[in-house]
């Protein structure tokens, strides 16, 4: 679907849009895709946009009721996808375990952040509407998908017999997903399957010496999550895996290379480890402590292009926004489509979050010996980084989602160059107000960042789906308002699941849980040990400098690349920083996705049946990521219950069943079957 193939409003019936109803449901369905999310956020540092698998939903469900209309479909799929986005502030709240301020997740505390900063988020994002969506040329690749779901399966459109079975289709297609993905995942449990297969080894002495490694994870929901991210993403995370492993880790762990930098000074991980040591060991201390810190420096340098390109757009949103508000000031009426939020709303709410935020950080900070003195300082400070920073992050945010997708856009790198520049600022107030560098002003600086952070995945989310709702001709103030309801709904269930999941498995660096292996919790990883590296003076600046340089050189490349192949390729910057930064098992499987979601839609194209069919790749997609989530969600709630590590074990630990021969060929067949079986039921359409 295109802007001008929507031109003219898909349903000219009774504009019912922002019901009850559509309200509830929403909410639901937001407490079902955030705890998927959250789930799959803090193992694989990956979230998922959850509009379009929320919109096939809702059409199921409202078509019960004969005066549904394509707008109140909107709706739901708005509250239900901006609760799922919210859940990405696990990139950040747990930084506040790790570093051992918070021994859990207080629930009203964490609840206000998530809600003042999502709110900030929705009117942040507001006057950037006009920048990025009405006068802007981005793709929002799944906000224009999400359009053409709702155009096909929405009562009160003009339907035919094949939108009506392709909308009953596409439901069993992600419930089928999901069945599969949860399945699955229930065998790894059961230690029928091995969830991940992995070789390390030792390069020989001709190559350096260094170590290496590579392997993949078998999780039909990373499977889906690459289907979603697309090829060139793929590809791009693809290229920083192996300038990641194939390059500076092996570098990085060379005998010559260690005694080098030992010889001049430079500090390495690598002569910390004892000489002999497995390969795993070695490679994966060095990329863990020092080549993820590369990846910061790209993103961080990504993150600040994009916002140098987004400087003017940025004046023209806000000056569109305040002339709309003269006009309806000035008794002008406006077209519907074109009803923001009245600007002074907009301002009234923005500083009522503002006043709750500086409540929370007086709160906070009184409630703390070290930092009480120096409140008003903490406040004031707190605040202009909130409306600065917050507003510069929604920007950067909304201008990724249009550009790459909701899913795609990697707003933990966002929290990473946020993280930073909080931590410096709190070297500021230690300066001033001669403060010691205790774990308070960590947590301090923490808090405020994830404020930030929460206004940037909301705005990363907000604009996708006011992209939908131009396609469709839905009246932006009622989404707006359906977004704000959204971040209520999201903001209550986050502490509830965090602290299922803390209790049962733990998080990587934080207090062990009752299961042996911790969740990984990348980014949230990264931001802990940026604060304190910060704040205590130890951070590796040189490694962050160098990652920056590397990005500089990306950015170059991926312009001269566009311009080389007129703009049908590109090297995302951002996607590669975050090849360097997950673990490559995670983004092997991510690229395996993207090559499978490539090769599905390259077998359809030209048949009658390809925009059935890739809608129904990604419906599969959008199951295979619930499925598996929301099992493992309900795997951590019975360890708690059970106190149990293992409850779904059905083999001996140790067993000499070949868990991972089975598990490769079983993720496999499934594969090939399941694409075989949308490819079969989406011609039957």
């Amino acid at each position: 679907m295109t802007d001008t193939a929507a031109k003219a409003p898909p349903t000219p019936g009774k504009r019912i849009e922002l019901t009850l109803r559509a309200l509830v449901l929403g909410c639901l369905l937001a407490v079902i895709f955030t705890a998927a999310n959250t789930y799959l956020g803090l193992k694989v540092g990956l979230t998922f946009a959850s509009a379009i698998p929320a919109a096939v939903i809702s059409m199921a469900v409202l078509r019960l009721f004969k005066d549904s209309t394509i707008w109140e479909n909107m709706t739901v799929q708005t509250v239900a996808s901006v609760g799922g986005a919210m859940s990405a502030i696990i990139f950040v709240l747990p930084a506040l375990v790790m570093v051992g301020f918070w021994s859990g997740f207080p629930f009203w505390e964490s609840v206000l952040i998530c809600a003042f900063g999502g709110v900030l988020g929705v009117t942040f994002s507001i006057p950037l509407r006009r920048a990025l969506v009405v006068n802007s040329d981005l793709p929002y690749p799944e906000g224009v998908a999400a359009a053409e779901v709702l155009t096909v399966g929405s009562r009160g459109a003009e339907q035919t017999d094949s939108a009506v079975r392709e909308n009953a289709a596409g439901l069993w297609v992600v419930i089928t997903g999901a069945i599969v993905s949860a399945g699955y995942a229930l065998l790894v449990a059961g230690r029928v399957f091995a969830g991940e297969a992995a070789r390390f080894v030792k390069l020989p002495a001709a190559l350096g010496g260094g170590a290496t490694g590579m392997g993949f994870s078998m999780q039909f929901a990373l499977l889906g999550a690459g289907h979603l991210i697309g090829l060139a993403v793929g590809l791009a995370q693809l290229f920083g895996l192996i300038l990641a492993w194939g390059i500076a880790v092996p570098i990085l762990t060379s005998p010559d290379a260690v005694a080098w930098m030992t010889a001049n000074g430079i500090p390495t991980i690598a002569s910390t480890i004892a000489p002999g040591a497995p390969a795993e060991e070695l490679a994966g201390t060095v990329w863990g402590r020092e080549v993820r810190l590369m990846g910061a420096g790209v993103i961080g340098v990504a993150a600040i292009w994009t916002l140098i390109k987004l400087a003017g757009p940025l004046i023209t949103g806000l000056t569109s926004a305040l002339a709309a508000n003269r006009r309806r000031q000035g008794g002008q009426a406006l077209e519907l489509t074109e009803q923001d939020i009245p600007i002074n709303i907009v301002a009234g709410l923005s500083v009522a979050c503002l006043i709750g935020i500086g409540g929370l950080l007086a709160w906070f900070a009184q409630g703390n010996p070290t930092l009480a003195n120096s409140t008003a300082l903490l406040i004031g400070g707190g605040l202009i980084y909130v409306v600065l920073i917050g507003f510069a992050v929604a920007a950067i945010c909304g201008y990724m989602a249009g550009l790459i997708g909701s899913s795609n856009s990697p707003v933990s790198g966002v929290g990473i160059l946020a993280i930073v520049i909080a931590s410096l600022l709190m070297l500021g107030v230690l300066a001033l107000a001669g403060l010691p560098a205790d774990p308070s002003v960590i947590a301090f600086a923490l808090i405020v960042t994830a404020v930030v952070f929460a206004v940037a995945v909301i705005a990363n989310d907000n604009l996708q789906d006011l992209k939908t709702a131009q396609l469709v001709h839905a009246t932006p103030w009622r989404q707006q308002t359906a977004l704000i309801v959204g971040v209520g709904a999201g903001a209550v269930v986050i502490p509830l699941i965090l602290n299922l999941l803390n209790r049962a498995f733990g998080f990587a660096g934080g207090p062990a849980g009752i299961a042996d292996e911790p969740l990984a919790a990348p980014q949230a990883t990264l931001i802990s040990a940026l604060a304190r590296g910060v704040i205590g003076g130890d951070l590796r600046w040189d490694l962050i400098g160098l990652g920056a340089a590397i990005g500089v050189v990306i950015i170059v490349l991926d312009a001269v690349l566009a311009g080389a192949t007129k703009g049908k390729m590109k090297l995302p910057p951002l996607a590669v920083g975050i090849g360097f930064y997950l673990p490559a098992a995670v983004t092997t499987m991510l690229v395996v996705g993207a090559v499978c979601g490539w090769l599905y839609n390259k077998a359809i194209k030209g048949t009658r049946f390809a925009d059935v069919g890739r809608r129904m790749g990604v419906l599969l997609a959008s199951g295979l990521i619930v499925g598996e989530s929301l099992f493992l969600v309900m795997t951590a709630g019975v360890i708690v219950w059970t106190d149990n590590e293992a409850p779904f074990a059905m083999l001996p630990e140790g067993s000499a069943w070949p868990a991972m021969a089975a598990g490769i060929a079983a993720f496999a067949v499934l594969t090939l079957a399941l694409y075989a079986w949308v490819r079969s039921r989406s011609a039957k359409v």
